[in-house]
């Protein structure tokens, strides 16, 4: 099998077990997840199987949603339910209108400071384990980006927003960081991936109905689907086979014209139905061959 299943992930479990139980459930070793999710997370969770895993590299997954439930008035240390509580304070002054106009101040091009449990790694070192020691190290603010935030119901001192972010954005800490606005502080009772990239919640299935089920190709989404941000381009049956072979095909290997290309644009290369190779485009040394598939 080759392609991708959009695993539902339980709360409880790592990323690392959903590929374990991926693997077990369709026998199959060549199994790797694309953005990790929160042990305590639930929802969408990219797995690739076969050459899926070679394809992961140029997904696009630059935007994500995700729904949440926050509590205000206490701060922890995970900035999540599962963390030691660092900090109590009064919410009781506050009011629904006092959440919905802080929204235009977390929205758009921000730092965000990472937490300190992460996997962020410093030295070599993933972040959470230094925390998991006492130890805090300083961490340089990152550029993340807000592209909607809005609350589906507040019913203080919780709250449930949905929010869809650029990659690489900590929900646990915009939680955080929204409390700290309101003077409180505040962390998360639960977190859930609604959308990475092009996979979606609506698509996603359990790692039992994986297990259970009588096709379970035909729940994989083809890796050229998964690709689709990809402008595609005919080979013909030469140009194919000399994809095939590792050979970077010339302009008289395409079956009609490419048109211009963009300094490190992607392309899918076909040789009619078959899915052959993804090329990246570079003006010096012109088009080059990133990965053929099998």
């Amino acid at each position: 099998m080759n392609g991708f299943f959009v695993i539902d992930k339980p709360a409880g479990v790592t990323s690392h077990d959903i590929v374990f139980k991926v693997r077990r459930a369709i026998n199959q070793k060549k199994v790797g997840h694309t953005g990790t999710l929160d042990p305590f997370a639930t929802g969408v969770l990219p797995v690739a199987v076969g050459e899926g895993t070679k394809a992961i590299q140029f997904l696009d997954e630059s935007e994500k949603e995700y729904r949440a439930v926050m509590r205000l008035g206490i701060a922890t240390d995970t900035q999540d339910l599962t963390g030691q509580v660092l900090s109590e304070r009064d919410w009781s002054q506050l009011e629904a209108a006092d959440l919905k106009r802080l929204v235009p101040q977390f929205l758009g091009l921000q730092k965000q400071m990472p937490p300190m449990f992460s996997a962020i790694k410093q030295g070599g070192v993933p972040l959470y384990k230094l925390a998991r020691k006492g130890i805090e190290v300083e961490r340089e603010a990152r550029e993340v980006e807000i592209h909607s935030l809005s609350f589906d119901w507040i019913r203080l001192p919780e709250a449930c927003f949905t929010v869809t972010c650029s990659r690489g954005t900590y929900v646990r800490t915009l939680a955080c960081d929204i409390g700290e606005a309101l003077g409180c502080g505040a962390h998360l009772l639960e977190l859930r991936r609604t959308r990475s990239g092009l996979f979606r919640e609506k698509d996603a299935i359990s790692i039992e109905a994986l297990a259970e089920a009588v096709n379970q190709e035909g729940l994989l989404l083809p890796l050229d689907r998964a690709l689709d941000h990809l402008r595609r381009l005919e080979l013909s049956e030469a140009g194919g086979r000399k994809v095939q072979n590792g050979v970077v095909p010339s302009a008289a290997d395409f079956a009609g014209a490419t048109g211009e290309f963009q300094q490190g644009e992607q392309v899918r290369l076909y040789q009619g139905e078959r899915f052959a190779a993804v090329a990246e485009y570079d003006m010096l040394k012109g088009l080059r061959l990133a990965r053929v598939f099998n």
